[in-house]
């Protein structure tokens, strides 16, 4: 997903979308009429040029909440849904608030207004998720937003019956005011409450007075779609007439179409159109199984002179090569490394290998395009980024942003790869329609093997590092060099890149909690033509791995119990060290297992989510079996427990398949895998026990969508290595544990 740390100042976006940074304004809470319903939201009012007295933004009005006459209440998501919860957590702050029923809640995408959708925790420069920053941006927002409502709502009444408003009670979508036993619903009342002046300021409900935020028995209220499969995505969207692309892009990233040759593919039945966009070969058909099986008839001539035509073993055979020299960049540089490690009674030294990962979602990549009679493009989609997918798509279409209309939808799964610097899938529908001169909507659909060979991965790293120690067994120094390709460099969000380093391929090493005098992570940026992208935890899934086994190979040097190793150097880290301490506690640990079971650690921080676990592990015939994990986790206030459980469980699952049989291949620059056959994530069957530990913190909420993945893989290496004596320091497993 998207680093959380995006700065308006440090990246490259363009212009339009850098106008309307938070820093040079501030919000003013407002309502207005919707229909005979309530909307409440923000206006964002700029400052003026000396900083001084706000004045209007002339904007439209728009909202986080709707109250429709008939008593629905809508929440407008900022945040995209992609199986993370971020709906469900969003509407479970409207409705602590607004005192609403579960069963009038709805939540849509929204956007269209980076000053009310902004991600907050972005600096307000894009509206976006990634991060795990969904709660963060809209904790204080969607509550104020409820809360107001609430107060508007209660006015209305109070007018109406004649009566004080703060006699009046709110439960359930129902105002009472039991001494005159007047009774109304909030859709009732929801047209003369759009009337009422709105509040300059709003009690927010004290955690003694919460019943949704952080209640174990408040289930997602989307459930039953997702499970009953009724839930449509963009893989669902029928528009009248519309056609359906599949796409071919060249077999080597890299290489731009020369020529190609059509005319076999549009004598199939079916297939309406053959048509070259920037991307590559549109094949557009009534339905998606012409389209398909049209690409097989297209012939085409591919330029590969300047494609990148090196396998992932040349590629990571140079990274080796380059892991032993001097990093390009320091990306932390504490105390003397070099003199403590010449120093030191007895130096450790180890390299870890990474592969090339994919996302795999569940769901292809998929974007609706469709110019409308009166001159509007709209584009429907799993939109991560769908403002700047706005100004993408206007640039194409040769449109003012203001033209398009982007419809934000729920997505089968992302993991990071719905948000791109050059909008992949949405910009090959914009530029597919626009082909065809706009003459019918266009569904591009991707296949599972465009989907698995078109890029955008986990990038492959090697960390070389370097432990001293002192004749006490003290660790005196560590060296970690990082080589790999930078996620950022060459998009728009390559200035996030600072003194040569992008924080993307550190974050994780360079924050090391432990109490280290000499610590240095230096980084190697390659330049390699396969294009990659952020990855669930982005910089933490290869970090977390090298730096927490590798102190496990510490720890065992100096004979000390890695979880007490740990806590010794933890003393100035209390969140790590608490969910250190209770995931140790509730696994037992130290105590005895069943024959052939062995317990390994790990502790890790990744947007500001502290999370530990302990795998339970057993190793028979080289085939790796995970029995159960204890995760605890500390994301400040828990709005949603039962979501957190459910994306601990599935960070899990999702990191073990990676770190157990997941790699991507090239031979001679074009990917081996196509589908779920060879590319294999997790199998149901391999998904072990979880036993979830939450910790009841008063602190401001943080993510739970990426920090549970990082931990999984060091604990489990750590557990195979007392089962097997092998140190697994090339992933996957399956290679790892073999070579």
């Amino acid at each position: 997903m998207l680093p959380h740390a995006m700065s308006p100042h440090a990246t490259r976006l363009p212009n339009k979308l850098m106008s309307a940074a938070v820093s040079r304004r501030r919000f003013l809470i407002g309502a207005a009429a919707a229909g005979t319903g309530l909307t409440v939201g923000f206006k964002a009012l700029p400052l003026a040029a000396d900083g001084g007295a706000a004045t209007e933004a002339g904007n439209p009005f728009q909202s986080y909440v709707e109250i429709a006459g008939d008593g629905r209440v809508t929440v407008l998501s900022s945040q995209f849904e992609m199986g993370q919860g971020s709906y469900h957590g969003l509407a479970t702050l409207v409705v602590e608030e607004l005192d609403c029923d579960w069963n009038d809640v709805q939540v849509v995408g929204a956007s269209g207004s980076l000053d009310v959708y902004g991600n907050l925790a972005w600096g307000g420069a894009a509206q976006g998720t990634g991060g795990s920053t969904s709660m963060a941006t809209s904790w204080d927002r969607y509550r104020q937003a409820g809360a107001t409502a609430k107060a508007m709502l209660k006015t209305a009444a109070a007018e109406a019956w004649g009566v004080p408003a703060e006699e009046i009670e709110a439960e359930a979508g129902v105002l009472r005011h039991a001494a005159s036993g007047n009774e109304s619903t909030y859709g009732a009342l929801a047209a003369a409450a759009a009337a009422v002046a709105v509040p300059s300021d709003v009690a927010l409900k004290t955690p003694e007075e919460w019943r949704q935020i952080g209640n174990p028995d408040v289930l997602r209220y989307d459930r039953v779609g997702k499970t009953n499969g009724t839930q449509d995505f963009t893989l669902d969207v029928q528009l009248p007439g519309m056609l359906t692309a599949t796409m071919i892009h060249p077999p080597k990233f890299g290489a731009k179409l020369v020529s190609f040759d059509g005319e076999a593919a549009k004598a199939m039945p079916g297939v309406v159109e053959v048509v070259a966009v920037p991307r590559g070969i549109a094949v557009v058909a009534e339905d998606t199984w012409s389209a398909i099986n049209a690409t097989y008839a297209v012939e085409a001539e591919w330029d590969e002179s300047e494609a990148e035509t090196r396998g992932s073993a040349e590629i990571l055979s140079e990274y080796r090569e380059l892991a032993g020299q001097e990093p390009m960049a320091l990306a932390r540089d504490d105390g003397d490394v070099e003199a403590a490690l010449a120093e030191a009674d007895r130096v450790i030294e180890a390299r870890y290998e990474f592969p090339f990962l994919a996302h795999a979602a569940l769901e292809p990549l998929n974007a609706v395009a469709h110019m409308t009679e009166e001159g509007t493009l709209e584009v429907w989609g799993g939109h991560q980024i769908p403002g700047f997918y706005q100004y993408l798509s206007s640039q194409i279409a040769e449109l003012p942003p203001e033209r398009v209309k982007m419809h934000v939808l729920k997505t089968g799964g992302s993991f990071g790869r719905r948000a791109v610097g050059d909008g992949d899938v949405v910009a090959e529908a914009v530029s597919v329609a626009k082909a065809l001169d706009w003459r019918a909507p266009v569904k591009v659909q991707w296949t599972r093997e465009n989907d698995m060979r078109g890029g955008r991965y986990r990038p492959a790293y090697v960390h070389r590092l370097r432990a001293g120690l002192d004749a006490d067994g003290r660790l005196i120094a560590w060296d970690n060099h990082i080589v790999g390709q930078s996620i950022v460099s060459g998009t728009p969000f390559e200035g996030l890149i600072q003194n040569g380093i992008d924080n993307t391929s550190v974050e994780g090493s360079s924050t090391l909690p432990y109490a280290i005098p000499n610590l240095r992570v230096g980084l190697t940026t390659t330049d390699v033509k396969v294009p990659v992208l952020w990855w669930r935890a982005v910089g933490s899934t290869h970090t977390a791995y090298a730096t927490e086994v590798f102190l496990d190979e510490v720890a065992e040097a100096v004979g000390a119990d890695p979880v007490q190793f740990r806590l010794d150097l933890l003393q100035d880290h209390p969140r790590h060290a608490e969910v250190l301490r209770l995931a140790a506690e509730r696994a037992g640990w130290g105590e005895d297992l069943p024959e052939g079971h062995f317990h390994g650690v790990s502790v890790h921080e990744s947007f500001a989510s502290y999370v530990a676990q302990v795998a339970e592990v057993s190793v028979e015939d080289g085939q790796v079996r995970v029995h159960k994990v204890v995760c605890a986790v500390d994301c400040g206030v828990p709005i949603n427990p039962d979501t957190i459980r459910a994306q601990m469980e599935g960070g899990i699952g999702f990191g073990l398949g990676s770190i157990l049989q997941e790699e991507l291949t090239l031979i001679a620059g074009e990917v081996d895998q196509g589908n779920y056959d060879g590319y294999r994530p997790l199998r149901i069957s391999q998904m072990p026990e979880v036993e979830v530990v939450i910790v009841d913190s008063p602190a401001s909420p943080t993510g739970v969508g990426e920090p549970g993945t990082p931990p999984i893989g060091p604990a489990v290496a750590n557990a195979v290595y007392r089962a097997t004596g092998r140190r697994v320091r090339e992933l996957p497993f399956e290679k790892g544990l073999t070579t």
